[in-house]
């Protein structure tokens, strides 16, 4: 078992693109549990819930290093304020233990200090941005600020060299946060009944409620969630060798951890698709597509063990498998059907432009298979589904998703799915807002991207205007031929920038990104697209 949470794939200056597409399809073929970025959240979580795990002192140490010089952790604008408050949550709490690491006393203390000043301006500022829609923030920034407190404000005072902030006013929650969600959560968890499959991934919220929950079991390596936090949290302390003590110390054997693993089948599935959509040649191993394949059940797959099945890694896998030659019944994606658009789970605050690119793919791709044949069924969610998504667009022609942070990622999936599998005038006009959003959005250095240019979100642009149908367009021509170049510049193995996927953190599933900027880079003539993607059924 492997589990690095930020291990590049391997490749050597000067391969061709036919050799780095063969190393990242043996990275993910070889990796059970896929490969991600690190979290500033999770491990600063598994730093506080868990000090008897080997590499406690390397995430301190890391912790340390990632504080930036404005006192806070993790990405711009609201995204710094979750891994901020558990930064600084789990500093007090190493504090307070007596902890150390690599650092002395006077580094912890004036970290926390620092990271305390941060979420307290930013906390206390009516003009902060607001907060993006990450998972389970609702209940972790009330679960954070109440254990701040509690280490500032307890019998026993606050950890040395942090004795000004006793007697302070507690942190503020965010307006518009519901504290009840959490005290209800913490309720079900105590009356010991079953707990919802989604709220697994965050267990840690649970406090001492969490530990040993009763409607939570371990799955696949001994996982709670797909959580390091939660795992810990679940585990309450050190255990017997096996299941989750195991799967925390593989996990955590490199020291910083994942909001999330295994990933594996969310990474294969997410892989595969966007390889076999740009034309990509390439020999997947018989064993990859059969694990693919068994993911799908009757409500459909998960991205990883511990995980409810939804319907984003359902229809990406769909539609990987029927890329495969292994088309699988698309019946499982009826039970995220509202009648109106396709939940990501039943019950999902809010509705995913994203998610349902993906059904609309998985679904236009099964009535291009079945021709006439096809169910009328899945031609009208079809044009339904088209339908939701053009009315989902952004007046100057992009769209934007609660599961990444980029409208490049967002407009990139919209884009591929309309142009084709949609019917209609209204569709075609969306498409042609959307690529010339994409024109006018690209940087005097070729590049694309929200804050800064990166070359993820560049390879999402230059798929999306290849992809569009305008490829004869001087215009958009020219402007994908400034895309590669300045790609081809920005490809490099051992960074694929910074982390721009929503998990309770922000994070950075390298594989899939590798795999969007190589699908970028590729020929894109049309008859490269059409070409089929081989099984190696050997």
């Amino acid at each position: 078992m492997s589990v690095v949470a930020n291990r590049p794939v391997a490749v050597h200056p000067g391969r061709s693109g036919a050799d780095r597409v063969r190393d990242l399809i043996a990275a993910m073929a070889h990796d059970p549990f896929g490969q991600t970025s690190p979290s500033v959240y999770e491990t600063a979580r598994l730093l506080a819930l868990a000090p008897w795990l080997p590499g406690h002192d390397v995430r301190i140490g890391w912790l340390l290093d990632r504080q930036r010089a404005d006192g806070g952790w993790g990405g711009p604008q609201g995204y710094a304020l979750v891994p901020s408050l558990s930064a600084v949550e789990a500093l007090l709490t190493a504090l307070s233990r007596g902890d150390r690491g690599p650092a002395t006393t006077a580094d912890l203390a004036g970290a926390a200090e620092r990271g305390l000043r941060f979420v307290a301006a930013w906390l206390g500022d009516p003009a902060a941005p607001a907060l993006p829609d990450l998972p389970a923030t609702d209940l972790i920034v009330p679960a954070l600020i109440e254990s701040i407190d509690q280490r500032l404000n307890g019998p026993e005072g606050p950890p040395a060299g942090l004795a000004a902030w006793r007697d302070r006013p507690r942190l503020p929650l965010p307006a518009g946060l519901d504290p009840g969600r959490l005290e209800r959560v913490r309720g079900l968890l105590a009356a010991g009944g079953p707990v919802p499959e989604k709220l697994a991934h965050a267990l840690e919220v649970g406090g001492g409620w969490a530990r040993r929950a009763a409607g939570v079991s371990p799955a696949g390596p001994g996982t709670i969630g797909a959580s390091p936090a939660a795992t810990a949290a679940w585990l309450g302390g050190p255990g017997e060798s096996g299941g989750p003590v195991d799967y925390l110390r593989e996990i955590g054997r490199a020291g910083p951890v994942p909001c999330t693993s295994p990933i594996a089948v969310f990474e294969r599935a997410w892989v595969l698709s966007i390889l076999a959509r740009a034309g990509v040649p390439m020999a997947v191993p018989a064993a990859v597509v059969a694990e693919l394949r068994a993911a799908v059940g009757p409500t459909g797959a998960a991205t990883g063990p511990g995980l409810p099945a939804d319907a984003d890694t359902t229809s990406v896998t769909l539609y990987a498998l029927a890329r495969l030659g292994r088309p699988v019944d698309p019946a499982s994606l009826w039970s995220y059907d509202t009648g109106v658009h396709f939940c990501t789970w039943p019950g999902e605050d809010g509705a995913s432009i994203t998610t349902n690119a993906h059904v609309l793919e998985a679904l236009g791709h099964h009535v291009t298979l079945a021709g006439p044949a096809a169910e009328p069924r899945v031609t009208a969610a079809v044009d339904r589904v088209t339908a939701w998504l053009v009315a989902g667009q952004e007046a100057d022609g992009r769209w934007t998703d609660r599961w990444h942070a980029s409208p490049h990622y967002a407009t990139y999936c919209a884009v591929l799915a309309l142009a084709d599998h949609a019917r209609g005038g209204a569709a075609r006009d969306a498409v042609g807002r959307a690529v010339d959003w994409l024109l006018s959005a690209q940087r005097p250095d070729g590049s694309w991207g929200r804050w800064t240019g990166t070359a993820e979100e560049t390879a999402y642009a230059v798929l999306a205007l290849l992809g569009a149908g305008r490829s004869a367009d001087a215009e958009v021509a020219a402007a994908v031929a400034r895309g590669r170049h300045r790609l081809s510049e920005l490809d490099d193995p051992g960074d694929d920038g910074p982390p721009l996927w929503h998990d309770k953190d922000l994070y950075r599933p390298g594989l899939i990104v590798r795999a969007a900027v190589r699908a970028a880079l590729w020929g894109g003539d049309p008859a490269i697209r059409a070409r089929p993607v081989s099984s190696d059924r050997s």
